[in-house]
């Protein structure tokens, strides 16, 4: 007996779709817009050492917030119906490569972000912290200069900011 290819896969999305909407199957955005409800006011804690990144790493979590969230971003605390504080944690950078001649080659950034929030309806803090790395390399004999590390540092802090929705889909469950 011969069947269609176009058939099966008929059948195989059907069942599919059947099982994702008989278990109750939301994504995790879903569960994010609920916690982000309302207006929200996104604090910055500048770190000394990368003042530029901490704005870049504001922005990113503004731009999630808005185009991912559909939040209504405030610019006064009293406003807020959820006041979020975020600030890089931490920022590391190790070597993990030399050249024949003992230089560094091959670099390794690893930025941690700190993020707190609470809704103001019920005052219970919730917090966690997300990490990205991105490895890098620079030509050989030269150290590395503030802008490898600051391109460094940006593409590890988008990679940490692109968990921030899963995240906070999971804490809404605490």
């Amino acid at each position: 007996m011969y069947i269609s290819k176009n058939l099966l896969f008929f059948v195989f999305t059907i069942s599919l779709a059947f099982l994702f909407n008989a278990c109750g199957y939301k994504p995790s955005s879903y569960y994010a817009k609920k916690e982000m409800d309302g207006n929200v006011f996104v604090k910055l804690d500048v770190s000394l050492e990368d003042p530029k990144n901490s704005v870049l790493v504001k922005d990113a979590v503004n731009k999630i917030l808005i185009q991912k969230l559909d939040s209504k971003l405030v610019n006064d605390e009293k406003d807020a119906d959820v006041i979020m504080n975020l600030g890089i944690n931490s920022v590391r950078i190790s070597t993990l490569q030399y050249d024949k001649e003992g230089y560094n080659k091959l670099y390794k950034v690893e930025v941690t972000i700190k993020i707190n929030y609470y809704r103001k309806d019920d005052e219970k803090r919730k917090s966690f912290t997300v990490e990205g790395e991105y490895d890098f390399s620079i030509d050989t004999g030269t150290a590395i200069t503030d802008t490898n590390r600051f391109d460094a540092i940006t593409n590890a802090s988008s990679k940490a900011v692109d968990e921030i929705l899963s995240k906070i889909a999971v804490s809404s469950f605490r």
